[in-house]
This record gives C-alpha cells, structure tokens and sequence, in this order.
C-alpha cells in the first residue's frame, strides 16, 4: 500500500512540476509583454491630447453646439453601455471585476427605469452574459491582447451610431484604468457626451494625461464650428475607445503577469508537500519492512531454538 502511495504521489509531483513550467513561461511572456503595451499606451496619448484642444477650440467657439455633446445630460432614458475585458482568462480577478461591476451598472439603471444597450469586447463576456441571460447587441473579440485603431474604429461604429442617430442618450464605457505597472481600477466612464474639457475639476488623472491648455489667441472655422464639432465628438470618442483598448491590454498583461506568478509560487509549494509526505510514506515503508524482516528473523530464531530443545533420540535395544 506504502509503495503504492508513493507511485501516486510521484505523478503528481511530475504533474505539479509540468505545470509549474506553463505558469512560469506564461509569466514571462507576459512580463515581456507589459513594457511593449505600456509604449503603445505613450505613443497613443499625444493624439489624444491633441484631440481634446481640438474640443476645446470647437467648444469655445460655438458654445450652444458644445451644449449638446459635451457635458452630462440631465436626465437619461436610455444608454449604451461598452465593456471590455479578455478573450482569454488565467489572469486573476480581470475579467470578474470589469463584469461585475458592468452587471452593477445595468442592475442600477433598471432600478432607476433607464434602457440599457450591452456591446462587449472580449470572449470572456460573452459566456458570463450568456449565462445570465442579458441581451448582448454585438460582441467583439480577438482584439484584446493587441488592439488596433481600426479595432477601436469597428467598436465606434457599433457603439457611438445609436447616439449619433438620437436613440440613446449617453455612451458609457467601462473598462480597467493603466495608472501603473503596479495600480490598475476599473471605472464607469461617460464616452459621449464628451466629458467638458474647459471645466476645472480636481479628479485624479492618470499618469501622463495632462489638462487641455486654454484656449490662445482667435480661430476661425470652416465649416463652421457646430459642424466640426459634430464631426470632432464620434472622432473623440473613438480616440477614447482605442485608449481604453490599450489600457485594458495592458491590465490585462499585469493581471496575468501577477497570477502566473502566484501560480507558480503555488506550484513550489505543492512540489515542497508532496515530496515531504513522499518521504515520509517512503520511511514508514521502509521502516515496515526492517520491522518485517527483524520479526521474521526472531520467529526463525525462536523455531530454531524450540526444534533443539524438544529433540528425540531412539536407541535400538
């Protein structure tokens, strides 16, 4: 039975150790990975900068127009709402935070009487949605772990016509905030309307985004500044989605990073019990056996000596 607890526990240490070899590459890759879309992300904010000053000048020159896409509307009646996660799991509590706390937001919107429409991105949604029986109106996927700006202009499309065409009065987003390799949130944010770049707020920023510079000097538009500011507001909002792409790449990255890393700890720690109570198994039967062995050499000692004692001789008359 000993011998045969110690074959058991030899594969498992051999599984363990396989394993441990995945967790330990997939942590690796990931590592590697992190720096790549942490670039991406630099590379992507000066647009974005650019971007919002473009706004700005469009807002400040005709304020009645900025009224109505940029701000937050009074009242709200019904919202498209975007979430982004993974394709792929093995990256801890990424992918459950993000839908939680979308489950959350459409929850709250019921309550409150406000129409939802679900767009997704990411394999991961599908399947959780699905099993919840919430209506999705489109998913994508395959653009997760290095999405393009042409990913980020397919989502646009989807997500910013319905407002474009007046059927919902707001476009929210929710996705994990980049701060740093070592700080990652999930937050709710609003897409459309824009979030107004000429008021002063005291809100965290993340790292590297910088405030829209006031406006300089006088602008001339053309066409006019309501027809450049429409045509700014879907251009901004699909500049946002891309950045929320590249910033959920690369939580995506850092979960995964930490969870491989964990994963792989866990393995040592596995591999470290099972060769302890290997060890053990293997002395008590190695312990059995001498006792065995010492038990039958007595009972051969004990026959022996009882065979001399007891001893007949016959002696013919």
């Amino acid at each position: 039975m000993a011998g045969g607890q110690e074959r058991i526990l030899r594969r498992r240490i051999r599984s363990v150790q396989s394993t441990k070899k995945i967790t330990r590459a997939m942590e690796l890759i990931a590592a590697s990975q992190i720096v790549r879309a942490q670039a991406r992300i630099a590379a992507a904010r000066p647009y974005q900068q650019g971007m919002a000053r473009l706004v700005v000048e469009a807002a400040a020159g005709d304020p009645v127009a900025a009224g109505r896409l940029l701000g937050t509307p009074e009242r709200v009646e019904r919202a498209a709402v975007l979430s982004i996660v993974a394709d792929r799991g093995l990256c801890g509590g990424y992918n459950a935070f993000v839908l939680r706390a979308t489950e959350r937001l459409l929850a709250d919107g019921r309550a409150e009487g406000v129409e939802h429409r679900l767009f997704t991105v990411g394999k991961k949604a599908q399947g959780y949605f699905r099993f919840r029986h919430q209506p999705v109106e489109r998913s994508f996927t395959g653009m997760s772990e290095r999405p393009s700006f042409t990913d980020a202009r397919e989502v646009a499309a989807a997500v910013l016509g319905p407002f474009v065409a007046g059927e919902v009065d707001q476009v929210l987003l929710v996705s994990t905030r980049f701060l740093s390799a070592g700080s990652q949130r999930v937050e709710v944010r609003q897409l459309l309307p824009l979030e107004d770049p000429r008021r002063p707020d005291g809100d965290e920023r993340p790292a590297g985004e910088t405030e829209a510079p006031a406006r300089l000097g006088y602008t001339e538009f053309e066409p006019d500044a309501a027809v450049l500011l429409e045509t700014l507001a879907p251009r901004a909002a699909e500049t946002a989605i891309f950045g929320a792409l590249l910033e959920a790449s690369a939580s995506e990255l850092t979960a995964r990073q930490r969870a491989m890393a964990a994963a792989t700890d866990n393995a040592d720690e596995l591999v470290k019990k099972y060769s302890r109570i290997m060890n053990r198994a293997r002395q008590d039967a190695i312990t059995t056996e001498i006792m065995e062995i010492v038990g039958g050499a007595e009972a051969l000692r004990a026959g022996a000596a009882g065979d001399e004692g007891g001893l007949v001789i016959e002696v013919g008359s």
